[in-house]
């Protein structure tokens, strides 16, 4: 992973549909060659705030990390909050601030309550920046799309940390 530039790819949608229907698309185009990602869940936050992950059962995206993990990586990387509100080992936690106070000094955290407001639904997919373009013109159903730079070195971090844990990551989110 090191030698890859990742990218967050956030598309945002009022209609959970619509999230899902892109969402089948985005592993359309992967399985058909047009790009690979790295991982992908759909996030639904209900009215009250509560965010759900909506992973689509066998038709997960990605290559190389287990569901839950992939998942857990990429929702510790769109939005460490999140991740961090679940059970999680003081490892991933010392990680998560690391990724929290660098969302904070880009600004990243304006764009979370942007992206995934209470009442909507978000797709967000970690892909090497070369594949960053062709993924978020798939996201063809998003009212709004956004592309940030994450730091590699975080990314692996995390990854490991949450595989290594026996916390079940997309489990407790949707507890």
């Amino acid at each position: 992973m090191g030698a890859q530039n990742l990218v967050l790819v956030v598309g945002s949608y009022d209609d959970a549909a619509a999230a899902s229907v892109d969402y089948d698309g985005l592993k359309s185009g992967q399985d058909a060659g047009g790009y690979e990602i790295v991982g992908a869940v759909v996030l639904e936050r209900d009215k009250d705030g509560k965010v759900q992950v909506k992973e689509h059962g066998d038709k997960s995206v990605g290559h190389g990390v287990a569901l839950g993990a992939g998942a857990g990586v990429v929702i510790g990387l769109f939005a460490p909050p999140l991740l961090a509100a679940t059970a999680v080992g003081a490892g991933i936690g010392a990680i998560l601030g690391a990724i929290k106070k660098g969302h904070e000094e880009k600004k990243i955290g304006d764009d979370i309550d942007e992206y995934l407001a209470p009442g909507t639904s978000a797709i967000v997919a970690v892909v090497d920046d070369k594949w960053a373009d062709r993924v978020e013109d798939a996201l063809v159903r998003a009212e709004k799309r956004i592309t940030k730079a994450i730091d590699s070195e975080n990314y692996e971090k995390l990854r490991k940390a949450i595989e290594e844990s026996d916390d079940d990551i997309v489990a407790q989110l949707n507890s």
